[in-house]
């Protein structure tokens, strides 16, 4: 006999779940080549919100990606959207079309894409790593920011979540969600008791049984506790597992590392449709923001293909695994659905832990002898 399926928690409300539309304020991150439509599906399923990976799909994949996802399931999810990329614009026009619920950003959108996504129904949530970053795109009216601090896997910075997250909530008043450092429930509520809206978790939800990223790869994942910021992949502070492929990066010369990125660069311009015009102006966007040299600028295309190696052909020896601090405490692979569930529960446990911590004694003098 099938053993009956526990009933899901009750909704939580937050200013997240009215504006995403999902039951509970947990956001599963655009990863590249790992938040396909499987995934997002899952999560948002089981009431999270998934954001769909798009910056490694051309036009028509992403067409046919939100397709996929809207096969498996009715409920609202994102898509993860580079507003450098050329065709940016046909891109957001796209997830007007489609009616995505939510379009979320890497790097601050552009004013005019803001405005297209919002007039079309699409709330704009771009990922922030400053005050003043989160500042500009509520000037410009995104309708929310996620903040990631410097525990996050991927791109990252040097700030961590619990001092970056409480500056943000001072600087804006439109919903936070807090990403960088989360796995559970306890993290959930201490996001929430901060003033945050809910939480964004990457290496979390990667290690599920419902993410297509090969076996192997996630047994890497389970058995690594060590996550190391490099470099040497594209010239942007990105924290990683530990591979050979990252130790070979270290030790390799500026020639050595050209190389690696004009042949991954013509990989990903075959993979995701981009044009060598477009990546050039997309490389000296980069130099001229981020200070990069001429040979790190050329590498910005080591990163997804790099990640391809490892999520998509299960080369631990040879790909990049981004990687949150979190990944040392990770020990599992639930569903989606276990996921969220037990995290929404395990969060109302410890806020009700509070409660009774911090309720007031009661007033021992009015009751007399």
């Amino acid at each position: 006999m099938t053993p009956a399926v526990p009933s899901p928690p009750a909704p939580m409300d937050t200013p997240l779940t009215r504006l995403a539309g999902c039951r509970y304020p947990v956001v599963q991150t655009g990863m590249g080549w790992v938040a396909g439509p499987g995934l997002v599906a899952a999560v948002a399923e089981a009431g999270g919100l998934g954001i769909l990976a798009s910056a490694t799909m051309s036009l028509e994949e992403t067409a046919a990606a939100i397709r996929s996802v809207r096969r498996r399931t009715d409920a609202p999810f994102g898509v993860n959207l580079r507003s450098d990329a050329a065709d940016a614009r046909e891109r957001a026009e796209l997830l007007v079309s489609e009616g995505v619920r939510v379009a979320s950003f890497a790097l601050a959108p552009r004013r005019d894409l803001i405005a297209l996504l919002k007039e079309g129904g699409v709330a704009v949530v771009p990922t922030v790593g400053a005050p003043r970053h989160a500042e500009k795109v509520a000037a410009w009216g995104a309708d929310a920011v996620m903040v990631q601090g410097a525990e996050g896997g991927g791109h990252t910075g040097s700030v961590a979540t619990t001092v970056l997250l409480p500056r943000v909530l001072d600087a804006v008043d439109i919903p936070v969600v807090a990403a960088g450092g989360f796995r559970d429930g306890r993290g959930l509520a201490a996001a929430l008791a901060f003033g945050a809206s809910g939480i964004g978790m990457g290496t979390r939800f990667l290690l599920t049984s419902d993410s297509s990223v090969p076996e192997a790869v996630k047994r890497a994942y389970l058995e690594s506790d060590e996550t190391v910021v490099t470099r040497a992949v594209d010239g942007i502070p990105h924290r990683v597992l530990r591979t050979p492929a990252i130790d070979a990066l270290e030790r390799a010369g500026t020639a050595r590392r050209l190389i690696l990125a004009l042949r991954n660069a013509r990989a990903f311009r075959a993979e995701a449709g981009t044009g060598w015009g477009a990546m050039l102006r997309e490389g000296w966007s980069m130099r001229r923001s981020q200070g990069s040299g001429i040979a790190q600028t050329m590498s910005a295309a080591n990163t997804p293909m790099m990640l391809r190696a490892a999520m998509v052909e299960g080369r631990t020896d040879a790909g990049v695994m981004s990687a949150g601090q979190t990944v040392a405490a990770i020990t599992d692979l639930p569903s989606c659905r276990e996921l969220i569930h037990r995290t929404v529960e395990e969060a109302r446990r410890a806020v009700a832990g509070l409660s009774r911590t911090c309720a007031e004694p009661p007033d021992t003098a009015a009751s007399g002898p």
